[in-house]
């Protein structure tokens, strides 16, 4: 017998799934070409999940479940929330797009982006290693017939097929390091784990091994370099409403089972999972800010761009023990969660406009087709100029303040070897910054290369205005939402 206390965890959970059954039985009757009904249920629905997971997280209390099998705790239930309003708005953005390109004459496109929202959801609520496993497979198997969505296209499934080979790739490295620790402790249970190792009684070589083929699943899911491969093919072939799927909520949900695994699980071994993650931050700047210089195509740049970006979270996750003490690790996670989160909203932001400028038959990829933005329209050159200096990390903007709270934790440890990694990102930022404000040169200063004027549906003119004034108040107020993120990460860590 299931105890009420169980159910109180995953009722969120229980929701999103029985509205997403709802939704694709109701679309069977649906008859309008865009789909306005299934859109509709679909937005109720995330907005009743998102009110649900805000109001748990904001009760601060943390409940295990199902035999400690799963757990509801602040951070996940603000990256749930996160991350359902973070598809509302791709949603929101997106449907425009794939009402032209006929991707809506089904309702697949909800049904399955409800599908990965439920597999983020138990991501960020697992507690055991299977959960865990189970929700990243929900949610990458969604994602590939995303990715696909557009059937008569070939190149969105070349992408498809890329993205499916690589993740089972990657899906393997996770699973077996994941395997390796079960054999070293005995337990699929995070706190288990946690106790095994923290014994001292299991064999160090075995447990490092394990921990190598984790680190390398999770860098994928990540998007961080040497395991990149896919992310800028998968970028520019998907449909871009999809890419907007694949590059925001997802990102939320990678950063929860990172801390999940390394930080719940395996936090004694932070000084072998540290150094790695620290190559790995090393080389995604190098990668992504170095290649995206050499980028026409604005999708493959921002993936490019996403690549450096996840350099410079997985540092804030690098200085959370220093010489077997963690007094550092609240500033550490905390303000990796605040980048995360954050990026997560510049991402909306500057996919929307893609998304908005793209008309029937035309894509709007390259950077040459925001020419003369401003000139067309005011508005969504600004919001586009908002994002990229965003991203670039100048002031007063929220990206700016993100790096800065990173930068902060890796300089806080005292360590010579952190400092250094933070120079490094500070010089890896400054040639980051060229192709971002490249993309402002072109939408101020370049001739337009059409005189028509940028329309927009009201929903998505509304959202997008408020997507780009968010990133501006949260960059002069950060506080906020930097002491939520703060509470969240000490509330699981008390754990």
């Amino acid at each position: 017998m299931i105890d009420k206390l169980s159910w109180m965890t995953i009722y969120p959970e229980v929701v999103l799934l029985i509205m997403t059954c709802v939704i694709a039985l109701l679309d069977l009757a649906s008859t309008s070409p865009r789909r306005t009904g299934t859109y509709i249920l679909t937005l109720l629905t995330l907005a009743i999940v998102a009110v649900l997971t805000g109001f748990n997280a904001s009760l601060g209390k943390t409940i295990y479940g199902f035999g400690g099998m799963v757990v509801s705790d602040p951070m996940g239930n603000w990256l749930k929330c996160f991350a359902t309003l973070a598809l509302m708005v791709t949603l929101v953005y997106g449907r425009p797009y794939a009402g032209d390109r006929g991707m809506l004459q089904g309702g697949e496109m909800f049904t399955m982006s409800l599908l990965a929202l439920l597999g983020m959801f138990v991501m960020m609520s697992g507690s055991n290693f299977l959960l865990i496993y189970l929700g990243l497979e929900l949610l990458t198997l969604s994602s590939y017939a995303l990715v696909a969505l557009r059937r008569d296209n070939a190149v969105a499934s070349e992408a498809a097929m890329k993205y499916f080979v690589l993740g089972a790739m990657a899906s393997g490295f996770l699973l077996y390091g994941l395997s390796m620790m079960y054999g070293a402790t005995g337990s699929l249970d995070i706190n288990e784990v946690f106790k095994a190792i923290a014994s001292r009684q299991v064999n160090h070589q075995v447990l490092v091994f394990g921990l190598v083929f984790i680190v390398a699943g999770l860098a994928f899911k990540v998007g961080a370099a040497p395991f990149h491969m896919w992310v800028p093919d998968v970028y520019q072939g998907a449909p871009t409403s999809v890419t907007l799927m694949i590059g925001a909520a997802p990102e939320l949900a990678a950063f929860a089972i990172i801390i999940r695994l390394l930080v719940e699980g395996l936090l004694p071994l932070a000084i072998d999972w540290q150094q790695m993650l620290a190559l790995l931050a090393i080389a995604s700047l190098l990668v992504g800010n170095l290649a995206a210089i050499a980028q026409t195509n604005l999708k493959r740049m921002l993936a490019y761009s996403t690549i450096a970006q996840m350099g410079f979270m997985l540092l804030g996750l690098v200085a959370g023990v220093v010489n077997g003490n963690t007094y550092n690790a609240q500033f550490a996670y905390s303000a990796a969660m605040f980048y995360i989160i954050t990026y997560v909203l510049t991402t909306l932001a500057s996919f929307g406009i893609i998304l908005l400028l793209a008309r029937e038959g035309f894509e709007s990829e390259e950077i040459t087709d925001l020419a003369g933005l401003n000139q067309r329209s005011p508005l969504y050159a600004g919001v586009m100029a908002i994002a990229m200096f965003s991203l670039a990390g100048i002031p007063p903007l929220v990206g700016f303040y993100a790096k800065l709270a990173v930068l902060q934790a890796l300089i806080a440890s005292g360590q010579g070897m952190y400092i250094g990694l933070a120079v490094f990102a500070v010089v890896m930022s400054l040639i980051g910054a060229f192709y971002y404000i490249r993309v402002v040169k072109v939408m101020y200063f370049d001739a337009p290369v059409t005189a028509s004027t940028v329309s927009a549906p009201r929903d998505v003119r509304t959202v997008l205005t408020l997507n780009g004034a968010l990133i501006l108040i949260l960059g002069i107020l950060p506080g906020g939402l930097m002491t939520l993120c703060a509470n969240a990460i000490v509330a699981t860590l008390a754990t």
